[in-house]
């Protein structure tokens, strides 16, 4: 196995460890996300599409693992971090999470695309 493949895997693996973070523990990501949830409704949007999206997109990679899933994986990433980006300006928040953020998405992105 060469080491884009190992790569590629750990990737997979961030996104759904992600996703069960987000599923298990969804008041967690309020720190590094900013997001809150001040009721159930909150708690079941957070599970749902960072928990479930996040989980069903790395399962579906790792179950097809074709290259064609790998990089739509890769550009949900590219994404996310043009749209991020956009807004740190937009919205003015610049602050570290968000760079840690972009930062991971492009890296996360670019790894699954190649």
């Amino acid at each position: 196995m060469n080491i884009l493949k190992i790569l590629q895997i750990i990737a997979v693996i961030l996104t759904i460890v992600t996703g069960l973070v987000s599923l298990l523990w969804p008041r967690s990501v309020q720190g590094f996300t900013g997001l809150t949830a001040p009721d159930g409704r909150g708690i079941t949007e957070i599970r749902s599409i960072l928990g479930g999206l996040f989980i069903g997109l790395g399962i579906a990679v790792l179950v097809l693992g074709t290259r064609e899933v790998y990089q739509t994986l890769g550009i949900m990433y590219l994404a996310i971090a043009a749209v991020r980006l956009v807004s740190i300006f937009v919205d003015k928040s610049s602050v570290q999470s968000n760079w840690i953020s972009v930062a991971t998405e492009i890296v996360l992105g670019i790894i699954l695309v190649l």
